[in-house]
């Protein structure tokens, strides 16, 4: 019988995800996240950066007008997950690959050392979509795990070969991937956690993510409610190589 994502979560212990963007904590882990919380777990959850260029229409949505809304949106989809900890590091979107990492790769470090997690969740070295921002924070962290003395598990963030064969096609629709290369989907005996949101939990992690109205709006309207919701039922993990 498959556990329930309550059972999965409170095997994690104490969790700090750390992302790029706000919204890609909800994307990659907001099912999670979720349950921990209401298992009374610790989560602490970091983003990089405001995500304030994060539009197709930057004259509508100027950077400081968009990274106020984005910061405004995390806290709404924090509210619904639970999650009262969630930390901006305040770097530049789009800027992180141009970045000296010593600062931030210390500055992580010295979080996880402080929090001491049992678990540590991120994009894996593609970032899911290869967008360098999601690479680069990858890296940051994984530099930052191992100068923390490896705090916990850290748990980088994949694709199921069986999640990619249904949707590919509409992803390339939703033109998320940043480059020509495409993830290599995992299969199930190489994952070291994968959760399927049903119920009350999907509910949630949805409502999460319709906070992020600028963001999420497009998707929706290409996919429909319906497809949007199964898109985003799975949440894998893989145990960082």
């Amino acid at each position: 019988m498959e556990q329930r994502v309550t059972e999965q979560a409170e095997k994690l212990g104490t969790i700090v995800s750390i992302w790029a963007h706000p919204d890609d904590e909800t994307y990659g882990a907001g099912g999670i996240m979720a349950a921990a919380v209401a298992n009374g777990q610790r989560v602490v959850c970091v983003s990089a950066t405001a995500g304030e260029l994060g539009t197709d229409d930057p004259v509508a949505w100027p950077p400081e007008r968009l990274g106020r809304t984005r910061r405004w949106e995390a806290a709404a989809a924090m509210a619904v997950l639970g999650v009262t900890d969630h930390r901006f590091l305040g770097y530049p979107d789009g800027g992180l690959a141009a970045m000296d990492p010593a600062e931030p790769v210390e500055r992580i470090a010295a979080l996880l050392a402080d929090v001491a997690p049992d678990t540590v969740l991120t994009f894996g070295p593609d970032g899911g979509t290869f967008h360098p921002d999601h690479q680069t924070i990858s890296a940051w962290v994984g530099a930052a795990w191992e100068r923390a003395g490896r705090s916990g598990r850290l748990l980088h963030a994949a694709m199921t070969q069986e999640h990619l064969a249904a949707w590919s096609e509409r992803y390339e629709q939703w033109q998320v991937f940043m480059t020509d290369e495409r993830p290599v989907g995992v299969v199930e005996e190489e994952l070291a956690l994968r959760v399927h949101l049903t119920g009350a939990d999907l509910d949630r992690k949805i409502a999460a993510l319709l906070a992020m109205h600028t963001q999420v709006a497009p998707a929706v309207a290409l996919l429909g409610m319906e497809e949007y919701r199964a898109l985003n039922d799975e949440e894998a993990f893989v145990e960082a190589r």
